[in-house]
């Protein structure tokens, strides 16, 4: 049994449902010493709420975290590290008509096919909520990973059918992205956006979209080999989120379609300013592209490391919908309680924890490289 705990040396465990008492998690092998208080925590799992307008979900919860263990004093003391949120808004019976019946494009069947018993209340332990556990941890390895210096900074770079333009544009801006709901870092791709999801609301249907993220500050030679390079481990902790479907780094699924002097990145000269901590004996490595996304070999190269992760539609959507239930019969089914339209503003800060856990932990590991 297991699939409930994440990383080698720096672990986060998960745990709780989301129509039961509490979620939270537990992190374990963070160093003694990491400035760490319960604003820190607090923070992330605000961004996390949901937030104005109809993309999220009308479930209000506080979502206060207690600090259970594993700090004193604004630090960490090197021991297991508890964090719980208590559930305090859950509508259960909108969910009893769903006991027997398979929800389209939900784990329902599959958690049944393997447990032999599933919670139906909003999805149990695959319901979105789980992933309050992940930030809290997320928040945790954030404080660690910035004491040397990396930032994390993802945002919303398509929706509703829509792609936002990136950082060479003279529009985007990562302080608006904090300012909407969906965190696009662009006012007028916002509006426009919000516009086609609250429409989407109304027609009771839902959509997808995509989060870009960038990582600043990596130092080079994070990654395992063979099998725990840096973008393998980035590419499994995106893809266990439950709406998570693809990843791409760097160019990505362009890089089919490209020939390799032109794919290739072409390095300059070394700067004087560095833009990571370098050892001592390695030298500064910069270029004028960044299509490898800030690794070779699946070891950062001290870029910046960036990555897209695609989210599908969420599929609790108010239109009538077939689906099979216990007996095999194909019921018409339409979908009660209170759901997202669009996930990806609350997706931002999930896959920014993500990301954090596995830098953490690769920091971790490279001690043992030398």
């Amino acid at each position: 049994m297991g699939g409930n705990s994440f990383g080698t040396l720096f672990t986060a465990t998960t745990f709780g449902e989301s129509h039961g008492p509490a979620l939270g998690c537990v992190v374990d092998g963070c160093p003694a010493g990491v400035p760490l208080g319960i604003e820190d925590i607090s923070r992330e799992l605000r961004r996390r709420r949901p937030g104005g307008g109809g993309a999220a979900t009308t479930r209000v919860e506080a979502d206060e975290p207690e600090l259970l263990s594993g700090v004193f004093a604004g630090k960490t003391l090197g021991t297991p590290i508890a964090i719980m949120v208590r559930n305090t808004a859950q509508r259960s019976g909108d969910y009893d008509a769903l006991q027997d019946v398979y929800r389209p494009g939900h784990a329902d069947w599959t958690w049944e096919a393997k447990y032999g018993i599933r919670d139906h209340r909003g999805g149990g332990r695959s319901s979105g909520r789980e992933t309050l556990g992940r930030v809290a941890a997320g928040a945790v390895a954030k404080a660690f990973i910035r004491e040397y210096g990396m930032v994390i900074q993802a945002w919303t770079s398509a929706a509703a059918g829509v792609d936002v333009p990136g950082p060479e544009d003279p529009g985007f801006n990562l302080d608006v992205a904090e300012e909407n709901p969906l965190r696009i870092p662009h006012r007028g791709y916002a509006e426009a956006i919000m516009e086609k999801i609250e429409k989407l609301r109304l027609e009771g249907d839902s959509a997808g979209g995509r989060v870009s993220c960038s990582v600043t500050g990596v130092p080079p030679g994070l990654g395992e080999p063979v099998f725990g390079k840096l973008d393998a481990r980035l590419a499994a902790a995106m893809l266990s989120l439950g709406a998570a479907k693809a990843v791409e780094f760097g160019a990505g699924f362009d890089a089919a379609y490209e020939q390799g002097s032109v794919h290739n990145d072409q390095p300059i000269p070394a700067q004087d300013e560095i833009i990571c901590q370098l050892p001592p004996d390695v030298p500064a490595l910069q270029f004028k592209t960044n299509n490898a996304g800030g690794m070779l070999g699946g070891i950062s190269t001290g870029m910046p490391l960036e990555f897209k992760v695609a989210f599908k539609p969420v599929p609790s959507i108010a239109k009538p919908q077939q689906t099979l239930d216990r007996n095999g019969s194909i019921r018409e089914l339409v979908i009660r309680g209170r759901h997202d339209v669009c996930i990806l503003g609350r997706a931002v800060p999930v896959v920014e924890a993500m990301t954090a856990l596995v830098l953490a932990d690769l920091l971790l590991l490279n001690r043992c490289a030398r």
